[in-house]
């Protein structure tokens, strides 16, 4: 019960990693708030704050467009209103075309930078305007968790869009640490490698199995829960002098 009476949201947690984190903080025994703009995962199965409450966990879901400052700021203030305030805020909510620059458009530009990099911006910012109405509880404020991506540090080819956009969610984490570290504001970022979701794997820009097995040293590929088991870790009073950090689960990947 390493979250017992924390107050959590997780963006984008209905599908895939978002989904993997919100039940695995329930289990600890957070208070969840899920802000996604569909309550349906997109893998398939019961809805998120359903399978949370079957097992005696609380979850609330708030219909969200991480894009939008007024759905962020709804939804980090309702949150507070029903349980009295935030203690960690993770912004995993993104989106993906998988495209070089040339082909890129200007509408899958701000398409994927209005979520990717625009989304953790506006979750940021509303957390940590929050977060500082709060008083110190052992080392923090709060925390904030922000779901980058092994693309973030280096190229994704025929990912243009989505590369930037994590690589801002990169820049955005170690800015905000040392920022707010005198303000006991702690926040750092998950670098998941290749996750088998349960989502579609053959989409546009989407790489090979074999490339991605190629690329990894460690046997299998990754799995939500090795993403929410990092997220909790960081989230938890046991990530007591890390921030500005940017966690890679990616089965050594970029060790390789």
């Amino acid at each position: 019960m390493r979250l017992s009476g924390k107050t959590a949201i997780v963006t984008g947690g209905s599908s895939g990693i978002g989904r993997a984190i919100a039940i695995l903080f329930a289990k600890e025994g957070a208070n969840v708030v899920i802000g996604d703009i569909r309550a349906d995962p997109r893998e398939g199965g019961e809805p998120t704050d359903r399978v949370i409450a079957e097992a005696g966990g609380t979850c609330r879901f708030s219909r969200c467009d991480v894009s939008r400052w007024d759905d962020v700021d709804e939804l980090v203030t309702s949150a507070v209103a029903e349980f009295g305030k935030l203690d960690v805020m993770v912004n995993n909510a993104a989106t993906f075309v998988g495209k070089k620059i040339l082909e890129t458009t200007e509408e899958d530009w701000d398409r994927v930078m209005a979520t990717n990099a625009t989304g953790v911006f506006f979750g940021c910012k509303r957390a940590i305007r929050q977060m500082l109405t709060q008083e110190v509880v052992g080392d923090a404020r709060g925390r904030i968790v922000n779901i980058s991506s092994q693309h973030g540090m280096v190229c994704s080819p025929s990912k243009f869009a989505y590369g930037v956009g994590k690589a801002c969610a990169v820049y955005m984490t170690r800015q905000i640490a040392v920022d707010y570290a005198k303000d006991n504001i702690i926040c750092n970022a998950v670098a998941p490698g290749r996750i088998l979701t349960g989502k579609p794997l053959d989409g546009e820009g989407a790489d090979p199995l074999e490339y991605s097995h190629m690329r990894t040293p460690m046997p299998r590929l990754g799995r939500p829960g090795d993403i929410a088991h990092a997220a909790l870790f960081l989230a938890s009073d046991e990530a007591t002098y890390i921030t500005g950090h940017n966690l890679m689960v990616d089965g050594g990947w970029m060790a390789f």
